[in-house]
């Protein structure tokens, strides 16, 4: 079993990809996303998958009979050294999107930012639940490549963005699934405040936030996809809220 468990990743240095062109950021369907994925991945196959509990919200994922016990030493390397994240639906992905799409009030008509969006889950949840504009931003270009074909899956529209600090503009809110893991990414909270007055983090890893202004709203389970045979604490999500105070 392979364990892909989220590693440091230096978020603060912003990215600017010389892939992101239209070309390929336009890849649309699970051959052209087997095919990216095969390039460390040889027997790696992308499958369209309806998520549970999430009003027909599809997404392009990892097949679940993916031969993990096969993977040459290379492969192996690079699954654990350089992770493609947007192959798995993470639990606080899921219980994000979840959420979202059972309080559509959360993002209706408002424009707002999914930070680190790996399979743009969240963004996607966030587009049907009728928010007014989307931004899904990720360092990763395949991981853009993959929101761009899950956008197109389910028949809407988001803006993708690969620099967090060239964004120049204000959102309404920030959405967030797993990118506290490391605690050195803790300092992203003040960022996001400073881009929307609202900020909501779900993250299964993080047991007990302490960084004011934010706070424990609720807690329910998730699961990733496909399964990894994670601990169970690691299918316990927590939703942390951010409101922006005024000075």
């Amino acid at each position: 079993m392979i364990s892909l468990w989220p590693s440091p990743v230096n978020w603060s240095m912003p990215h600017k990809s010389d892939l992101f062109e239209p070309a390929t950021l336009l890849m649309s369907s699970a051959e052209s996303l087997t095919c990216l994925i095969r390039q460390t991945l040889s027997q790696a196959r992308i499958v369209a998958e309806t998520l549970p509990d999430c009003d027909g919200l599809q997404l392009y994922l990892l097949a679940a009979d993916f031969p993990q016990d096969a993977l040459s030493p290379k492969e192996m390397y690079a699954a654990l050294h350089e992770p493609a994240y947007w192959i798995f639906c993470w639990a606080s992905g899921l219980a994000l999107a979840r959420r979202i799409l059972r309080e559509p009030a959360l993002v209706r008509g408002k424009k707002v930012l999914d930070f680190g969006a790996g399979s743009g889950v969240v963004a996607c949840a966030a587009a049907l639940a009728g928010a007014r504009e989307v931004v899904a931003c990720d360092i990763d270009p395949a991981s853009l490549q993959a929101c761009a074909a899950n956008a197109r899956l389910n028949g809407v529209q988001i803006r993708l963005d690969s620099d967090f600090f060239a964004l120049q503009e204000e959102f309404d809110l920030v959405l967030a699934a797993d990118v506290l893991y490391d605690k050195a990414n803790h300092g992203f909270l003040d960022a996001f405040l400073q881009r929307a007055p609202g900020v909501l983090v779900a993250d299964s890893r993080v047991k007990n936030l302490q960084v004011p202004p934010y706070h424990l709203e609720c807690e329910e389970e998730a699961e990733t996809l496909p399964d990894l045979n994670e601990f169970d604490e690691f299918r316990h999500v927590r939703f942390y809220r951010g409101q922006r105070t005024l000075s």
